[in-house]
């Protein structure tokens, strides 16, 4: 099972060699098995990949994550689908019912909303009790929006006087490299478990094509929040770009350590065990065998993710 990534800001040409990933820079060349990866991020403008690594990522399942000129990740490569029941998977989630999506969201709502929480206790952000139990109160479909009120009370504990909105502040960006590199990868997870990213169970716009990996990656988002309120503190907003170190260390949230159930995987893993596992959710018709990632306690933060 593939269980590492690539974050590439050198010069950099890629090119298969005897189904390994040949990386070939100014220092010299390294080959990775392509079995062992999970997702590349190309971050830098000079960098050439042959046809017949992509046709071999493809294949594996490989995120091949692109950056813009700001460095901020603006388009993913994944494959076509190759699941053996892609039609059988597709056709059940199309005729997903209205009620059941409705009540799909309210589980992955309620998830989003303790892993807030944990994350406010993670980084020492004050009592998480009260966000705590604004999960309890989410209903089916969340018609009160308390994703909303979860969010405004939950940033403003975590850091006081920020606002998503401000593009310039580098918290933010560390916020949104690390929202996208997670992102791409709960649709890789989607796209290998037979399900088709642009029918999601709450987002439906008709110009994304991701819909239903931005319902799934929900979730994940309070581990890409830990993993930059410790790369930027609690200082005020920075207007500084994001170093490379900055953009490599956002990468890395999917080897984060998440609890699934009673198993310590890498985030990684998670994405692919919720993606299966909300197949199993829509054919069982029940949102109880949606398993979701919950952030470690402070017990499971002391031994090492099971590496799958």
């Amino acid at each position: 099972m593939a269980w590492r990534g690539l974050h590439l800001t050198r010069p950099s040409r890629l090119s298969l060699a005897q189904s390994q990933v040949r990386i070939e820079q100014e220092e010299g060349e390294v080959r990775l098995a392509v079995e062992d990866i999970a997702w590349i991020v190309i971050d830098t403008p000079q960098a050439t990949i042959t046809s017949a690594l992509l046709s071999t990522l493809a294949e594996r399942g490989v995120a091949v994550i692109l950056t813009d000129a700001a460095h901020t990740p603006s388009g993913v490569f994944l494959p076509f689908h190759g699941h053996h029941r892609q039609g059988e998977i597709a056709r059940m989630q199309i005729a997903l019912s209205g009620p059941l999506c409705k009540r799909l969201w309210r589980t992955i709502v309620r998830a989003k909303i303790a892993n807030q929480a944990a994350a406010l206790s993670a980084v020492g952000r004050g009592d998480a009790a009260p966000l705590s139990a604004m999960a309890d109160r989410v209903r089916s479909g969340d018609p009160d929006n308390v994703e909303a009120r979860a969010a405004r009370a939950y940033w403003a504990a975590f850091w006081p006087a920020f606002r998503r909105e401000d593009d310039g502040d580098r918290r933010n960006m560390l916020l949104n490299y690390g929202y996208a590199v997670v992102r791409a990868a709960v649709a890789r997870g989607l796209v290998a478990s037979g399900l088709l990213p642009a029918f999601g169970v709450h987002h439906a716009s008709a110009t994304n094509a991701f819909n239903l990996a931005d319902d799934l990656v929900e979730p994940f988002r309070p581990f890409v929040d830990v993993l930059a309120w410790r790369t930027a503190g609690n200082g005020a907003p920075d207007r500084a770009p994001l170093t490379r170190e900055d953009r490599q260390t956002m990468a890395g949230a999917l080897l984060s350590p998440a609890i699934m159930g009673r198993e310590a995987v890498t985030l990684l893993v998670a994405t692919e065990m919720a993606a299966a596992a909300l197949v199993r959710a829509m054919e069982g018709r029940t949102p109880a065998a949606l398993l979701l990632p919950a952030l470690p306690g402070p017990a499971d933060r002391s031994a090492p993710p099971i590496a799958r």
